[in-house]
C-alpha cells in the first residue's frame, strides 16, 4: 500500500482536450489548454481492476469492486479488509463486478451492519449474460472482514443477451430514499433501445425491493415496460442527482457524442436513432438536431472523453466546484469539471491525469478520491485529492 504524497508542480500546463465555452447545442468540438491543477495527489492504496468505489457515511469507510469478482475496503487506519458471499460473476470483456451502494439512512457511527445493494454481469443460458442487481446484509463482525447474508437478486437486465459489452448497471437512490434507479445499456444491440418491451438501453425506477415504481410513466403495460423510466440510451456509465433533486446521467457515444443528460420522466434520448457521433467503421448518424422530438443532451464531446463515472460536488473543501459535475475520463485521462446551467452544461476544466480514471468518489471530508481504470496496467491506483499547498 503506498502512502506516497506527490505535490503536482503548479507551473506544468497539462496538456488535453477540453471546451470552456458553453455551445447550447450540446456539443463540444473545441480544444483549450487545461488549467493548472489546483490539487495535489496523494496515492493511498492499489487494487486489481476496480470498477466501482462508494463510502459508508457514518464511518467514512470505502467500498471498493474489483470486475473479477471481489469486494475490498479501507478504513481509516489505512489497512485493506474484504468483503464474502460475493456472487459469482461472469468477468470477461466489460462484464464482471458492478456498482456497490449503500441503502439509504444508515449512517451509524460503528460498521456493523450495513443494508447494499450491488451489481455485476450474470450469466445466462448458453452463451447469453445479462446485468443483474442483489440487496444484501452485510454484516461486519471483524474490523477487516464483512460477508454478504442473505442475498436477493432483485432486478435482472431483460433479456440476456449474447456479448460482454455495454452493461451499465449503475445504481443510485434518489434523494428522498423512496427510489432505487439502475442504468440498463444497450448490451452493444442499439435497436433494443428504442423497445419498449425489453429493458436494454434504458434507465429503470424501482423501489427498494426491487418491483416497479407504481408512477414510473408505462406502468400500464405490464413487466417489463412497467420499470422503465427513460430509454433511448447506449451505455450510461455515471448516474447522479444534483442539488435541485433532478437526476443525470453520462454516457459513451459511438466514435463521438459521449453524453451528459438530464433525464427525465418518459423521455426518449434517442439512441441509436440519433448521435452526435458516428459508427465505428463511419457509417454516419444523424446528429441530435435532426430530431427535435427526441432529448439531446446537455453536452457532447466530439472526441470522446470515455466517461467511467460522475458524481456532483457539494463539499466546502473545493469550494469554487460546488455544484459541477466531475467526470471520471479515460480517453484522455483525465478529470472533467462541468457547469450546469438550467438544462445546459458546459466544460469548465480538463485535468490531466497519469492513467484512465474509472470511478470517482466524494470523501466525508469533502476530499475528491479517484480509482484507476484496470486496463492494460498492474495494479490500479486510489488517489486522494485534497486543495493545492500555496
Amino acid at each position: 500500500m503506498l502512502r506516497t504524497k506527490l505535490l503536482l508542480a503548479f507551473s506544468l500546463l497539462a496538456l488535453g482536450l477540453a471546451s470552456c465555452g458553453a455551445n447550447r447545442t450540446g456539443e463540444n468540438n473545441g480544444a483549450a489548454r487545461s488549467p493548472i491543477k489546483p490539487f495535489q495527489i496523494e496515492e493511498v492504496a492499489t487494487f486489481d481492476e476496480p470498477w466501482a468505489m462508494e463510502f459508508d457515511q457514518g464511518t467514512g469507510v470505502l467500498f471498493i469492486t474489483e470486475k473479477r469478482g471481489a469486494i475490498k475496503f479501507i478504513e481509516a487506519g489505512g489497512e485493506i479488509g474484504t468483503v464474502s458471499g460475493v456472487p459469482e460473476v461472469d468477468y470477461g470483456g466489460q462484464g464482471g463486478f458492478g456498482d456497490f451502494v449503500f441503502a439509504p439512512g444508515q449512517d451509524s457511527a460503528v460498521l456493523d451492519e450495513r443494508i447494499v445493494y450491488l451489481s455485476w454481469a450474470e450469466k445466462g443460458d448458453g452463451d447469453t449474460r445479462g446485468a443483474a442487481v442483489a440487496r444484501a446484509n452485510m454484516v461486519c463482525e471483524d474490523r477487516l472482514a464483512c460477508e454478504l447474508r442473505d442475498l436477493e437478486v432483485i432486478w435482472r437486465q431483460a433479456p440476456k443477451v449474447t456479448g460482454r459489452g455495454h452493461y451499465s448497471h449503475r445504481i443510485t437512490f434518489s434523494p428522498d430514499g423512496k427510489y432505487l434507479f439502475i442504468a440498463s445499456g444497450d448490451r452493444q444491440k442499439q435497436a433494443p433501445a428504442q423497445d419498449l418491451s425489453n429493458t436494454l438501453g434504458t434507465i429503470v425506477r424501482l423501489l427498494p425491493d426491487g418491483t416497479p415504481a407504481p408512477s414510473n410513466p408505462f406502468s400500464e403495460q405490464g413487466m417489463p415496460t412497467d420499470q422503465i423510466w427513460s430509454y433511448g440510451h447506449r451505455n450510461i456509465l455515471g448516474l447522479a442527482f444534483d442539488g435541485e433533486g433532478r437526476l443525470w446521467d453520462v454516457e459513451h457515444g459511438p466514435r463521438g457524442g459521449d453524453e451528459l443528460n438530464l433525464v427525465t420522466k418518459g423521455t426518449n434520448y434517442g439512441w441509436p436513432l440519433v448521435s452526435n457521433g458516428k459508427h465505428y467503421r463511419g457509417k454516419d448518424i444523424p446528429d441530435h438536431s435532426t430530431r427535435p422530438d427526441l432529448a439531446a443532451p446537455a453536452i457532447s464531446w466530439n472526441p470522446v472523453i470515455a466517461p467511467g463515472d460522475m458524481i456532483f460536488y457539494s463539499a466546502e473543501m473545493f469550494r469554487d466546484w460546488q455544484g459541477q459535475v466531475l467526470i471520471a475520463a479515460m480517453r484522455p485521462a483525465a478529470l472533467v469539471r462541468v457547469g450546469i446551467e438550467g438544462k445546459t452544461a458546459h466544460e469548465i476544466a480538463r485535468y490531466e491525469m497519469e492513467r484512465r480514471i474509472r470511478a470517482v468518489a466524494l470523501g466525508p471530508d469533502g476530499a475528491i478520491w479517484l480509482i484507476e481504470d484496470g486496463r492494460n496496467v498492474p495494479e490500479s491506483r486510489l488517489l486522494k485529492l485534497t486543495p493545492a499547498r500555496e
